[in-house]
Formats: structure tokens, sequence, C-alpha cells
């Protein structure tokens, strides 16, 4: 890959891997989310920041699973992350779930440059049948080769465990002496997760903490409980209070003065 498609990354933060060219494209405009700006995940932020910090030290660290409620900010955490540490010497490479089977030639061409990648696979799941996991595992711990120190794993998804959990597959389970031994399938799905050291799990927003989003959106509005009984209306409109939906409230109505 790399001897067909030369890449600088000295001056370039972020890239996806592309199917259709089997390469690497830079990321030309990054988001930019900063870090500052994210509201209701402090506990998530801090746990996130000390890991990349070792890891950019090249003290031990671990890959990441961020878990749970859509629109919670695990996407833009990773994101702000980005823009946080690049000067450092933080780079991230997007990978889709499709395309982890291209995981390992991703790595060996990085492997030994000047650089800390992170791995970034936004809304990570398998379905039942789908082996795109297995490269994924060998580059969380490696197989006959330990994996490189400059290269970490980091996934969002809305499943814990990253794999479809069925009723049945408890049922295959059975006791023996009184310990309980799961069944294989079970098994399958725990141990993918558990590859991820560093597991950060995101709920719901109260209507508190998606106030303070919205809040922390629209500083110059004067008039703050129109602005926050606007947005609760619109949050009720769509039927979800999460960070996505204060984005979406601000998108339609910042620089509307019927705010104040």
């Amino acid at each position: 890959m790399s001897e067909q498609h030369p890449f600088d990354w000295s001056s370039t933060p972020a890239a996806v891997w592309r199917r259709h060219r089997s390469g690497l494209r830079a990321v030309r405009r990054l988001d930019p989310v900063q870090w500052g700006s994210l509201t209701g995940i402090d506990r998530q932020q801090q746990a996130l920041a000390r890991n990349t910090e070792r890891f950019l030290a090249g003290e031990p660290s671990n890959n990441v699973l961020l878990w749970g409620a859509r629109g919670t900010g695990k996407s833009s955490l990773i994101k702000a992350l980005l823009n946080r540490y690049q000067d450092q010497g933080l780079r991230i490479i997007e990978v889709d779930k499709d395309d982890l089977v291209n995981l390992p030639e991703i790595v060996d061409d990085i492997c030994d440059l000047p650089f800390r990648f992170v791995i970034f696979c936004d809304d990570l799941s398998f379905d039942v049948g789908e082996s795109g996991y297995k490269a994924l595992k060998s580059v969380l711990e490696g197989s006959l080769e330990l994996p490189p120190e400059n290269v970490r794993v980091y996934a969002t998804s809305n499943r814990r465990h990253l794999m479809p959990e069925f009723m049945s597959d408890n049922l295959k389970g059975h006791t023996q002496d009184s310990e309980i031994h799961p069944a294989e399938a079970i098994e399958e799905q725990v141990s993918l997760a558990d590859r991820f050291g560093l597991q950060l799990s995101f709920y719901a927003f109260s209507q508190e903490v998606y106030l303070q989003a919205v809040d922390a959106l629209f500083p110059k509005v004067a008039d703050r409980e129109h602005l926050r009984r606007e947005a609760i209306r619109f949050a009720t409109q769509k039927g979800v209070r999460n960070g996505r939906t204060a984005q979406q409230f601000y998108r339609q109505f910042a620089g509307d003065e019927n705010l104040g």
C-alpha cells in the first residue's frame, strides 16, 4: 500500500481507508469540535485523556471501547481527541467495519513510523456469521507477532459486547458442580469486547444535562428560560434527549431572533 500511495503523516493528522483504491485518503476537513465544548461526559473524557496521554508518552495504555446510547458524544469525543493531541504526534485512521479485513496491512505500513496511531472504528458491531472481527482481534492482542506499540484501537458502539446476544444463547449454558459454564456463543460474544482494556459507558442524557449542552451552544442568548423551553419542545418532538439533539437544535435555531 505505502509504495503505491506515499503518505505524508507529518502534515496529515487523519486519514480514512478507501476500499476502492485500497489505500488511505487524507481527511481534508477535520471536524472542529473542541474538547472543552463537550458536556455531560466529564468522567469519560478524563479516562480517555489519561489513556491517550499514556499512549503518547510511550507508557502502557489500552485499546478503548466507547459504548452506549446513541447521540451521547462517543464519536465527538474521538474527534475532539484528535484536535487536542495532534500537535503531540497523535494520528487517527478511520476504518469502516467492512474493511477490517485490511487492518493487518494498514498496521504493517504504520508500525515503524514515528507517530502514535489510533485506529478509529465508528459504530462498530457484528452480526451472526460475520468474520471481520477476527482481523480486529489480531490487531488488539496480536497473534504470533505482538501488536505494535504505536497503534491502539478506539471503537464506538451501541452494543456493549459488539455482537448480537440472544436469549437462546443463555439456554445453552450449563452448570457443573455448582459452577456456571456459559455457552460457546456467549464466550465468543464477550471475548471480543474483553480485548478492549478500557471500556467507557455512555447513557442517555437527563433533561438537565441536555439543557447544559444547549446552554453551551447558545452562550449569547439572554432569555435562558425561553431558550430552554424551546430546546425541551424540540427534544420532545424528536423523542430523545442527547448531545446530537442539542446540536440539531443549534443548527436549526442559531441566529434566530425569536430566541433573543
